[in-house]
């Protein structure tokens, strides 16, 4: 199977289950809301050291959010509820709280249940407040500024971690033209998010190390130094390789996303410098999603 005369591999991208939750972030500008969202974000491209992996899922019109104000939508994904827990109550206390003219909102429902200003409102020594808001539980948080509006709780629910694609290219400026074509074209879908820096990851790592005390170390068999001296998944003309990850709230939203981001990195074309599209597997070892990258172009 060919795009543009780049070869996309037989392989699958090896996804694992994860506790997610979607939150609003609103302020009186975007800027604001943005500025918020993004060091709310912050230090959370992957569990194996960050706890978590979150992102702005997209930006929120006036119409869209519980004030009228604009917003972000900020997704997070952890292992387990505990991680979840302690990450979010840690990241808008210390990221939005903070943040001038911001009020934080329930942004998903679910069976299981995260606090927000449920734990927050203590910050306020006794001077906090309840008000109901329609269906809303909002907490009242005194703060120097005004008052840091907060919902009491926020859904959880199942997401799927790790969906992914590689891109081998020639050299590193063609694979990172194709990444962030790649990466253009999946901004803003709903349900996912591109947990790593600008959505690319240089770095892509393998389950286990010979170094007792990681978990994860580099994916040797698409180093390109590496040729010669390891095993190699790389032709011999491919420089430089790039990967997309893609968390999502569902099966569908990653494979979506998946679809759109190998397509648009396709139209750098193989005279561009892009070889092949791939994907990162352990065999089926990791976890239970498998994206089969022709099913999903299909």
């Amino acid at each position: 199977m060919q795009i543009d005369g780049v070869e996309i591999r037989e392989g699958f991208a090896e996804a694992f289950p994860m506790r997610a939750t979607r939150i609003l972030v609103t302020a009186a500008t975007a800027d604001w809301a943005e500025t918020a969202g993004r060091t709310a974000t912050g230090f959370a491209t992957s569990v194996i050291a960050c706890g978590v992996e979150a992102g702005i899922e997209r930006g929120l019109a006036p119409a869209e959010t519980p004030d009228g104000r604009p917003g972000v939508a900020l997704l997070f994904f952890a292992t387990s509820r505990t991680v979840l827990r302690e990450q979010l109550v840690a990241r808008v206390g210390q990221c939005v709280l903070t943040c001038p003219t911001t009020a934080c909102y329930a942004g998903i429902d679910g069976e299981e249940r995260l606090p927000l200003g449920k734990a927050l409102r203590f910050f306020g020594d006794g001077w906090q407040v309840a008000k109901r808001i329609g269906e809303r539980r909002i907490w009242r948080i005194p703060v120097m500024e005004g008052e840091f509006l907060c919902e009491h709780e926020t859904g959880m629910v199942r997401g799927v971690g790790g969906g992914n694609f590689l891109l081998l290219a020639e050299t590193a400026e063609a694979a990172r033209a194709a990444a962030e074509r790649a990466v253009a074209a999946m901004r803003g879908l709903p349900g996912i998010i591109l947990p790593f820096p600008g959505g690319i990851v240089r770095s892509g790592s393998k389950v286990g190390s010979r170094y007792r005390s990681l978990g994860a170390s580099t994916n040797d068999a698409y180093c390109p130094t590496l040729r010669g001296v390891a095993d190699t998944a790389l032709p011999p003309e491919v420089g430089s390789v790039l990967e997309v990850v893609i968390d999502g709230l569902d099966e569908a939203a990653v494979a979506e996303a998946m679809a759109r981001g190998i397509r648009a990195a396709c139209t750098v074309g193989r005279r561009g410098g892009l070889v092949a599209v791939d994907a990162g597997n352990y065999g089926g070892r990791l976890g239970p999603y498998h994206f089969h990258l022709r099913e999903i172009l299909a």
